[in-house]
């Protein structure tokens, strides 16, 4: 018998336990609008305005290098959406079987805390335009912001959902209206078009910028799509997941690359509601908004990677949605304090933010895609993704594990950051190739370290397994 459908607004039962069959739901175009919606925001804008503020680079080259790196960024970013619909199962507690019951910890951990950074910057911004259009003070507007997030992850995936297909409208609508009010109504300042100052390693920064954008969204992937029928297809998972990612990132950077371009010595925030006078009130109430949106997005998906900590921890818990409610209450605290402390000079707390994440997540996301298309082929057990010691995957896989840390090391001399620049970086010039190094050394690394350790067992693991390719 089918199990009843609840409705949009219903609050969701489950956390991170397997999604039966029966409850799944959904189609692949749903996916497209899900990362569509959510990336119309003002941090996506502020992302892309650091191409022509912080690096310093013309017009044309800035918008060259945003649209190369998420084209590029997102292809490993969209291979994870299959895995939701297949295994029915969040995309942090899948890292088991890639690391051990106990192994994944030190990798979901950190990526705990890359959703409150993401949380954390995307209140302030939200709190600084709420605090625009309605007066308010800024701190207790990023309270409000916070806090209507916090709703939202408490009701859960299918309201997560439905309001992003509405602000793929809304906030689309709006992100045109400001574009055609900067250029055809109220004009740029003829600078806007200069194209001198172009630097490789502004561009490449940029690219990484760009691409890690994208890269950095592979552990919510499986989240959003773990509901979905198993039939859903690995290539329609991926086109709705990667168009819709790639067209909302890309536009909104470009429209902050010529905010950037336009008023590079202004605050970015600033720099818009001068370009769109006029219209700002209204750009600006929207982007706030959806704002709430994509927060409840990162703080559903840190509770859930929260919950799997514990879970893994207290093996007899069964949370369900009180304990995503108290721990998505929890983390709110927890992500406010920074938001709070670095609401002043959160622009350059933000580029160091993004290049340390890239280091951290690129061995992550090479070792989980090589595990799960080259390895297993989408065969896994997901009754041993629940069990203490890891069942077949173990505690602790320290092929993994190392191929995990040696790609942390291996990145290390092209790093090129304001907090660090690896020798290899000073040397080109201050670009920054990090994460291709990083994704290049690793997955043959950990293909060629874990195959000869998998062979007939692999074969033998397939028996009494659920069949997810």
């Amino acid at each position: 018998m089918t199990s009843p459908v609840p409705s949009p607004e219903s609050v969701e039962s489950r956390t991170i336990e397997h999604i039966p069959v029966d409850e799944r739901h959904g189609r692949a175009r749903d996916l497209f609008t899900v990362w569509f919606g959510s990336n119309i925001m003002l941090l996506t804008i502020i992302t892309g305005a650091l191409s022509t503020t912080v690096f310093g680079l013309p017009l044309w080259a800035a918008a060259l290098s945003v649209v190369l790196g998420n084209v590029i960024g997102a292809v490993v970013m969209a291979l994870h959406a299959a895995q939701g619909p297949q295994m029915g199962v969040p995309q942090m507690l899948q890292t088991r079987a890639q690391f051990g019951s106990y192994g994944s910890l030190l990798v979901v951990v950190l990526v705990i805390f890359m959703y409150l950074g993401f949380f954390a910057s995307n209140v302030v911004l939200g709190g600084q335009a709420l605090a625009k259009v309605t007066g308010l003070p800024t701190s207790w507007s990023i309270v409000v912001i916070g806090l209507i997030s916090v709703v939202a992850t408490m009701v859960g995936y299918r309201l997560i959902h439905r309001v992003t297909a509405v602000l793929s409208v809304v906030a689309g609508g709006a992100l045109l209206i400001a574009f055609v009010w900067m250029v055809g109504v109220n004009g740029v300042p003829a600078q806007t078009w200069h194209s001198g100052g172009f630097t490789w390693a502004g561009f490449m920064a940029t690219l990484s910028v760009a691409a890690l954008w994208q890269i950095a969204y592979a552990p919510y992937v499986s989240d959003y799509t773990r509901y979905m029928p198993k039939d859903t297809g690995q290539r329609a998972a991926f086109w709705g997941t990667y168009s819709g990612c790639v067209l909302g990132s890309v536009l909104p950077m470009l429209l902050g690359v010529l905010v950037g371009a336009a008023l590079p010595d202004d605050d970015t925030l600033e720099g818009l509601s001068t370009l769109t006078h006029g219209v700002s009130t209204g750009v600006f109430a929207i982007f706030a908004i959806g704002i709430t949106a994509t927060n409840a997005m990162n703080l559903y998906c840190g509770t859930l990677s929260t919950i799997t900590v514990g879970q893994n921890v207290f093996p007899r818990w069964n949370p369900r949605a009180g304990s995503r409610a108290t721990v998505s209450v929890a983390l709110f605290v927890v992500a406010l304090i920074p938001a709070l402390v670095s609401a002043d000079d959160f622009l350059a707390n933000y580029a160091n933010f993004l290049a340390l994440l890239l280091c951290v997540l690129i061995p992550w996301t090479a070792v989980n895609l090589v595990d799960y298309y080259l390895l297993r082929h989408g065969v896994y057990d997901i009754d041993a993704l629940f069990e203490r010691d890891g069942g077949r995957y173990g505690r602790f896989n320290w092929v993994a594990i190392g191929c995990y840390f040696a790609g942390i090391l291996v990145q290390i001399p092209f790093l090129s950051t304001t907090l660090f620049t690896g020798f290899v970086a000073s040397a080109i010039g201050g670009v920054d190739v990090s994460w291709i190094v990083g994704l290049a050394v690793i997955c043959p690394l950990y293909y060629a370290l874990m195959k000869p350790r998998m062979g007939s067992s692999s074969v033998a693991a397939t028996a009494g397994v659920e069949t997810v390719a």
